[in-house]
């Protein structure tokens, strides 16, 4: 993988905000396809050059998105439906986070607990259309590291890239983690806990395969019913089976420390941003994305509500993390084996996304993005073969790994789900790219004829940065306290 070298000097910030003279054109970096010589006059527009008068509805996107023409292409790319993408995008965002969600409610009490729930997804609905708008504006984005060209140049380009792939890993790493527990709690813990990690690694693996997210759509179906249905078995087990001391807690006060535990489960439940770019860069139409994400956002909200308010009541302040695990054995069982499929999918599209993202960094442009080529395929399985096999590692041989998705979180799905729409917003505005009626309006202009959606944004970017430091604080905490009580285990240990 080639790395763009930027011309900054090494001692000089690179500006959030590009002036139009030192405006970042993503056609300098992008990996030259055959037949292209060097300083060649790129074959679309960049929508990253300020004055760009694309209109509004997306309909400039299709001169230069991620894949150009596929009219003679042998592997399409461009074949994602809207309802096939919210599908997507249910699959892999409600799996297993939202387990944690009654145990949070817990700490500060369930009004709350259901308060955050509902604000933390409307909150993520306006940064995901938001999200929407620049991926509209600017076609040549398949990634976070691909904005981070446009809005920073290369030195924010790897970040945001290194961020999504070191993400994604740790998301599948996670999953792996909750394929290994149901399968410890189907099996009445027979086997070595790295065993089924394993176990669960092998089709993980095997489904990631695919070279298009079309491909891997269809399982998202099945997987959406599963999680769906596993959540309202364990709500009917919780019914008839409540706990004997329970009590709901209207509210109560709570250290900053628990509090912001209980803040961050939310928080990272409704983390799958990260991805969006990519669904939408796979979709034929990319205008109807908004539909895709209000169809994630109302189901995710509404879901993750009603799961969080019945487990609580009937199971009350002792509920545990996941929350299944606090249900009679046989119902446990149950509702364990029927998520089972969700777990799978949720983590084969987390390391197909890691993967996706080096191997259009590679092939952009070129003949073995689209053509079924030996360095095309050969590239695709070694890089698959790695984001599984560094989650499986990473899962079974770090001891603190579980604190460490809390980190990663922190860290990187803090920005993506939140913090880093506001910067979109601003960059889109600043260079007259707003999808609305100040289109055209540069500069400071535009942030001045638009007070309320300047400062929202402005609060948008600093959510994130808060969230980003006391989620990573919190995390760093929950580690010490870890070793200090004895709790850590060995690597590799069953």
């Amino acid at each position: 993988m080639s790395v763009p070298v930027s011309n900054t000097p090494a001692t000089s910030t690179v500006p959030l905000f590009n002036t139009p003279a030192m405006s970042t054109d993503y056609e300098k970096y992008r990996h030259k396809g055959d037949g292209e010589a060097d300083g060649a006059a790129p074959d679309y527009r960049s929508s990253t050059r300020v004055g760009d008068d694309s209109p509004t509805d997306g309909s400039g996107y299709q001169d230069h998105d991620v894949f150009g023409d596929e009219a003679n292409a042998a592997i399409r790319y461009k074949t994602l439906s809207w309802p096939m993408v919210a599908l997507l995008m249910i699959a892999e965002i409600v799996s297993n986070g939202m387990l944690s969600l009654p145990a949070a409610t817990a700490v500060v009490g369930i009004v709350p607990g259901v308060i955050l729930i509902a604000f933390l997804g409307v909150f993520a609905l306006y940064t995901s259309l938001i999200l929407i708008d620049f991926k509209l504006n600017h076609g040549e984005v398949h990634n976070m590291g691909d904005a981070g060209l446009i809005m920073g140049g290369p030195i924010l380009r790897e970040v945001l890239a290194a961020g999504t792939v070191i993400f994604a890993v740790f998301a599948t790493g996670s999953q792996l983690l909750a394929g290994q527990i149901t399968l410890n709690v189907l099996s009445d813990g027979k086997l070595c806990l790295m065993w089924y990690t394993g176990i669960f690694a092998i089709p993980t693996l095997l489904l990631s395969f695919p070279r298009t997210l079309d491909q891997l759509s269809w399982l998202c179906i099945p997987s959406c019913i599963c999680i769906m249905v596993a959540g309202v078995v364990g709500m009917a087990a919780a019914g008839v089976y409540p706990a004997p001391d329970r009590h709901i807690v209207i509210a109560q006060s709570a250290s900053f420390y628990d509090a912001f535990v209980a803040i961050t489960n939310p928080v990272f439940a409704y983390a799958g941003h990260f991805m969006f770019f990519i669904l939408i860069s796979e979709m034929h139409s990319p205008k109807d994305a908004k539909k895709a994400a209000w169809v994630l956002q109302t189901f995710a909200t509404s879901f993750y509500i009603v799961f969080t308010i019945v487990m609580y009541i009937y199971l009350g302040p002792s509920v545990q993390s996941p929350a299944f695990s606090s249900l009679p054995t046989k119902w446990a069982k149950a509702t364990y084996g029927i998520a089972l499929p969700n777990f799978l999918i949720a983590g084969s599209l987390y390391s197909h996304t890691a993967a996706k993202l080096f191997f259009i960094r590679l092939f952009r442009r070129t003949r073995h993005l689209h053509q079924h080529t030996a360095l095309g395929w050969g590239t695709w399985t070694i890089l698959i073969i790695l984001a599984n096999g560094a989650a499986f590692v990473l899962a079974v041989g770090v001891p603190i790994f579980a604190y460490l998705v809390s980190i990663a979180a922190s860290l990187f799905a803090s920005w993506y789900t939140y913090g880093i729409a506001g910067a979109f917003w601003l960059y889109d505005a600043y260079h007259g790219f707003d999808r609305g009626p100040l289109r055209g309006v540069y500069g400071f202009e535009a942030w001045k004829r638009s007070p309320i959606k300047t400062v929202t944004n402005i609060a948008t970017f600093f959510a994130g940065a808060f969230i980003c430091v006391a989620g990573t604080y919190v995390s760093i905490k929950l580690i010490i306290d870890a070793y200090n009580s004895g709790t850590v285990g060995a690597p590799f240990a069953c």
